[in-house]
């Protein structure tokens, strides 16, 4: 049952509903002791008795806080009142990636520097040894001044013992289990292995193919069709449209190799490229290039 206007639990009261999640839902309510707006987000009685779930609810609240960035949402508080835990964040004003792309691809340009955004919160998560692994449009959020955040911690992995959570924080880290969401995976965690940082880059790189393309590279008619995808197919050639570059596309083909190690290595070397391809001259489409240098060519054979 949703909470009414008015409803208090601890210092927040709240205005109004927002949204819905796998485990809960947010609110946007009011600090009454420091007066200001913020997001609550409560659990759900459906779930309180899931002792997984309501670990992985507390974990997100504590690895998020571990991570201050502009890019990542921040975290206020962590409580319970009334029997019901609650976390409590920023108040984003904007929509999610994926409600972006309800109406398609979005510009070339604009892909990538969201990409760049999302690169550079992934940096200082990395920097404490936090891997997000749910990265996927419904994470990242655009808010209307056009800043990017990473929401949902819930299933990340923090390896920082001296951060005061436990090695692999996550409490389904059963050997074998997929932790991640389908088509946004990359083959490591859809094989059930160890993931690290390059986890992200790969699940990073599908989301910046589909901000391009309006299409995620992997998928199929059932989720075991899509997992098989994204271990055995190459991502689908992006198209052609201004601004996709022949570089852009190693950028990204680098992203989403299949094995880790030929990914790049680090957040911050995916940062660096991504940069080169947002100040690099527009270039015109490759067929128009194509096209260009075709009659270059028979120009030239003139002579």
């Amino acid at each position: 049952m949703r909470l009414e206007a008015g409803h208090r639990l601890g210092p927040y009261e709240v205005d109004g509903f927002l949204a819905s999640g796998g485990m809960g839902d947010v609110y946007r309510a009011h600090d009454t002791r420091l007066h200001r707006p913020v997001a609550l987000k409560v659990l759900t009685a459906s779930v309180t008795t899931d002792a997984d779930r309501v670990a992985r609810f507390a974990q997100e609240a504590r690895t998020t806080a571990l991570v201050n960035h502009p890019n990542i949402v921040a975290v206020y508080d962590v409580g319970a009142d009334q029997g019901i835990p609650y976390v409590v964040s920023e108040l984003l004003h904007g929509d999610t990636l994926r409600g972006w792309l309800k109406n398609g691809a979005v510009p070339v340009r604009t892909a990538i520097t969201y990409a760049l955004e999302v690169a550079r919160g992934l940096i200082a998560a990395h920097h404490l040894d936090v891997v997000h692994r749910d990265l996927k449009p419904e994470n990242i959020f655009i808010t209307d001044d056009g800043r990017v955040k990473i929401l949902d911690f819930g299933l990340a992995k923090c390896r920082h013992a001296t951060m005061g959570l436990p090695h692999d924080s996550v409490a389904s880290t059963t050997p074998g289990a997929l932790l991640g969401t389908v088509g946004y995976m990359s083959p490591e965690q859809v094989r059930g292995d160890g993931a690290d940082e390059r986890s992200d880059l790969f699940s990073l790189g599908v989301i910046l193919h589909e901000m391009i393309s309006g299409v995620a590279p992997f998928h199929g008619d059932s989720a075991v069709e899509t997992l098989h995808a994204i271990l055995k197919d190459d991502p689908p050639v992006l198209p052609d449209r201004e601004g996709v570059s022949s570089e852009l596309e190693r950028v990204i083909r680098h992203c989403l190799e299949k094995n880790p190690d030929a990914r790049f290595q680090s957040a911050r070397d995916l940062l660096f490229v991504l940069e080169s391809a947002l100040h690099s001259p527009q270039r015109a489409p490759r067929a128009q290039a194509r096209s260009a240098r075709r009659l270059f060519e028979s120009i030239i054979s003139l002579f």
